[in-house]
């Protein structure tokens, strides 16, 4: 891997999400929008706003950003780019790494924003600080690029790419703690929820919702979410092809 081949795999992504709307709004807006209905929602309830909505902003990105990126690499493969980019002297690290830094920039707009409307326009309560809610915000975005570039590898098409979710999201999402308690599951699913990282992730918001500090279950919570996405982010690049089949 070299900084300069990584760094212009990272700035050409960019510009081709510049001319890409759709992703852009997806990606920016739609966690934003959500938690905005999710709001008013529960408009006669606000302490299950507030008992959920730090959750909810870990969640959104993740979510969010698995679909962009697993859709726009596996574009990227179908239409030949990745082969002809492979067939240059460039890495796959480098390939992998300058996505993950592409979108990684677009998820610090995307975590800025949806923590900015969820304090300060929605009115989230929380005890800890807002940096700290941001840290895990991102870092969620962060993971969910690296599910998405790892997924994109094992679909043909953009709607098995979106087929992955299923698989990959939604037992997350079911077992994470938001609708109940992971010590509260049947003792098999809990112990399946204690692998997953978006467990970790929601952990940690909870954490930063009722501690004014960032305790030591909050920095374990953090890292083990950042090396789950480092860890998906080295198998990527391990099992991207050379060559589209």
């Amino acid at each position: 891997m070299t900084a300069s081949r990584t760094l212009a795999t990272a700035a050409r992504v960019l510009r081709q999400l510049r001319h890409d709307p759709r992703s852009i709004g997806l990606m920016v807006l739609v966690p934003c929008v959500m938690l905005f209905l999710l709001r008013y929602v529960f408009d006669g309830s606000p302490e299950t706003f507030n008992s959920i909505g730090a959750s909810l902003l870990g969640i959104f990105p993740l979510i969010t950003m698995f679909l962009v990126a697993s859709i726009a690499t596996l574009r990227e493969r179908t239409s030949g780019t990745l082969e002809r980019l492979l067939a240059m002297p460039l890495a796959k690290g480098d390939l992998i790494t300058g996505y993950a830094l592409a979108f990684g920039l677009v998820a610090v707009v995307q975590s800025l924003l949806a923590t900015g409307l969820a304090l300060w326009v929605l009115g989230l309560d929380v005890i800890g600080s807002p940096w700290l809610l941001l840290l895990v915000a991102l870092l969620d975005a962060l993971l969910g690029t690296a599910l998405g570039l790892f997924v994109s590898a094992f679909a043909a098409s953009e709607f098995q790419a979106v087929q992955f979710m299923p698989a990959v999201i939604f037992p997350q999402l079911v077992l994470c703690g938001l609708f109940t308690p992971r010590e509260d599951m049947q003792p098999v699913l809990e112990g399946i929820s204690n692998v997953l990282p978006m467990s970790y992730a929601v952990d940690a918001m909870t954490e930063v919702l009722r501690q004014p500090d960032a305790t030591g279950t909050f920095i374990r919570d953090i890292l083990i979410v950042a090396a789950c996405a480092a860890l998906v982010l080295a198998l990527g690049a391990a099992t991207l092809r050379r060559r589209t089949a």
